[in-house]
C-alpha cells in the first residue's frame, strides 16, 4: 500500500504524531503505520506491547477520540496500524487546530481556522449574519441589475415582481430580519464599510514584476464589480486591435471578453474575504488574475480544464449570482475560459495555486507582425514565424527550402529563435523540430 494523502509511515512512534491523528480526524481520516520506512518496507517496533497500550490512551487523552489501534506481524518483526476516522466536529491538540491536505499536515490559522470552524458547524463564510448592516445600506443598483439577470435567465422570473425585502428573502440572504455577509457583497451600497479587501486592484506592468507603471482601484457590489473592471481595463490598460470590413473599420480586443469576465466573476464567488482584494496584473503579452483562497482538497487544478463538480466557497453567494444569470452552476466556468481561448486561437490560460490563492494567466498571440517586432527578428525569422504559426512547428528543411539557404544558416536562424525563447528544440539529428512556444515579451 504506497504511502499517499491518507497514509503516513514511521519508522518509530514520537508525540508529535498526534498532530498527524489530529490532522486526519479533522479531514477525512486515515493511516498511520508505525515501524515502516519511507518505502513502506517493515522494520518492526520492538516495544510494541507498550506502544499498544500508550498511544490509544494518548490519543483519548490529549484529543478526546477514539482511534482504531491495531498490531501486525510480519516476517517475525511486528508494526502498528493507526486507523483515525473523520470527525463532524473540530478537534484541538493543545488548543492548536491541525487539517491534513494532500500529503501534507497544516497548522490552521487565521481565515483558514475561521473557514474550518465554520465548515464543521456547518456553516460557510458568506452565510454569517452582518450585525452592523440592515436594509438601509442595500443599493437598489445591485437589486435592479439583480432582476434584469434572473429575467433574461429566466431562473427566478418572479423576481420582477418581488420587494427588496421579499428579494433577499427569496435568496435566502435575509434571517430574522438580519442580512448575512452575501447580501452585502451581492447589493450593498459600499461592500467595503464591511468588508474592506472586497474590491479589485488592476495594474500595468512593464519589463518587470517591480516595474509598476499605473494602477486603479474598482469599488462596487458583486453585481457591478466584474462589468466596472472590464470597462476600465478595455478603456485604459487594454490596446484594441484594428481591422477592416470592406470599408468598414472593425475595433477587436486583445483577449476574449466573456473569458476575462468568467475568471472575474469566479474570482468574486470562489475568493476569501479576508486579507486582499482580487489583482488584475496586465503586462505586454498576458493577463493575470489573482484571487485570494485555495482549490477544494478534492479539486485539482488539472480538473478545472474539465467539467467538474461546482463547490464554491461561498455557496449563498454562488446561488444568487446563479440565480440571477451571473454564473453557470455546474463548474463550467473555467472550461468555458478554455473553450474562448482555444476559439480565439490562443495559447492554453495558466492556472496556478500560488501565494495562498488561485491564479489564472490569459496569453496574448505573441506570434503576430506587431508583436515579433520587439525580439529584433530578421525578415526571414519573422516570415517563418507567421507562415507555420498554424502547424506550430517548423523542421529545419522546411525553413532551408523556404528561404534557399544552406544548412547551417537555417539552423543558426532557428536556433536564434530558441534562444529568444520563441521556439523550443525538441528531438535529435534528422527528426530535429522546433515548437512554438508562450513566452513574456514585456
Amino acid at each position: 500500500m504506497p504511502e499517499s494523502h491518507n497514509i503516513e509511515w514511521k519508522a518509530s512512534w514520537r508525540d508529535e504524531y498526534l498532530k498527524w491523528i489530529c490532522g486526519f480526524a479533522n479531514a477525512k481520516g486515515g493511516r498511520i503505520y508505525i515501524g515502516k520506512d519511507d518505502n513502506g518496507q517493515v522494520e518492526g517496533v520492538s516495544d510494541y506491547r507498550r506502544l499498544m497500550e500508550d498511544i490509544p490512551n494518548k490519543v483519548l487523552n490529549h484529543l478526546g477520540i477514539l482511534c482504531d489501534v491495531n498490531l501486525y506481524e510480519e516476517e517475525g518483526k511486528h508494526f502498528i496500524e493507526i486507523v483515525v476516522h473523520p470527525y463532524d466536529v473540530p478537534i484541538s491538540y493543545h488548543g492548536k487546530y491541525h487539517y491534513r491536505s494532500g500529503s501534507t499536515k497544516q497548522e490552521l490559522n487565521g481565515a483558514a481556522l475561521n473557514d474550518f470552524l465554520l465548515r464543521k458547524a456547518g456553516k460557510t463564510w458568506d452565510d454569517v449574519l452582518e450585525p452592523s448592516a440592515d436594509l438601509g445600506d442595500i443599493g437598489e443598483n445591485g437589486i435592479d441589475a439583480f432582476k434584469r439577470g434572473a429575467a433574461q435567465s429566466k431562473r427566478l422570473p418572479s423576481a420582477a415582481n418581488d420587494s427588496t425585502q421579499e428579494l433577499l428573502e427569496n435568496l435566502r440572504l435575509l434571517k430574522e430580519h438580519q442580512l448575512k455577509r452575501a447580501a452585502v457583497l451581492l447589493f450593498g451600497k459600499d461592500p467595503r464599510a464591511f468588508f474592506p479587501t472586497a474590491y479589485v486592484k488592476i495594474g500595468k506592468f512593464g519589463n518587470s514584476d517591480s516595474d509598476l507603471l499605473y494602477q486603479d482601484v474598482v469599488e462596487g457590489n458583486a453585481f457591478q464589480l466584474a462589468d466596472l473592471t472590464l470597462e476600465i481595463l478595455e478603456k485604459k490598460y487594454l490596446t484594441s486591435p484594428i481591422s477592416y470590413q470592406g470599408l468598414h473599420r472593425v475595433e477587436g480586443s486583445e483577449y476574449p471578453y466573456e473569458a476575462v469576465r468568467e475568471i472575474l466573476l469566479n474570482a468574486i464567488v470562489h475568493r476569501t474575504y479576508t486579507t486582499a482584494p482580487i489583482q488584475v496584473s496586465v503586462y505586454g503579452d498576458k493577463l493575470t488574475i489573482w484571487n485570494e483562497g485555495t482549490l477544494p482538497d478534492n479539486l485539482s487544478v488539472e480538473d478545472l480544464k474539465r467539467k467538474h463538480p461546482s463547490l464554491p466557497k461561498n455557496p449563498v453567494l454562488a446561488d444568487a449570482c446563479f440565480k440571477g444569470g451571473l454564473i453557470e452552476a455546474w463548474g463550467r466556468g473555467t472550461v468555458k475560459v478554455m473553450e474562448e481561448c482555444r476559439r480565439w486561437g490562443l495559447p492554453e490560460p495558466e492556472i496556478e495555486v500560488i501565494a495562498g490563492g488561485l491564479s489564472v494567466t490569459l496569453f496574448k498571440d505573441v506570434y503576430t507582425a506587431e508583436l515579433l517586432k520587439v525580439f529584433g527578428l530578421s525578415e526571414r525569422q519573422t516570415d517563418a514565424l507567421l507562415h507555420w504559426k498554424k502547424a506550430g512547428e517548423i523542421y529545419n528543411s522546411q525553413y532551408k527550402d523556404r528561404f534557399g539557404i544552406t544548412d547551417r544558416t537555417a539552423l543558426r536562424d532557428l536556433l536564434e529563435l530558441v534562444g529568444k525563447g520563441l521556439l523550443v528544440k525538441v528531438g535529435e539529428k534528422k527528426a530535429t523540430k522546433y515548437l512554438y512556444k508562450v513566452r513574456h515579451v514585456g
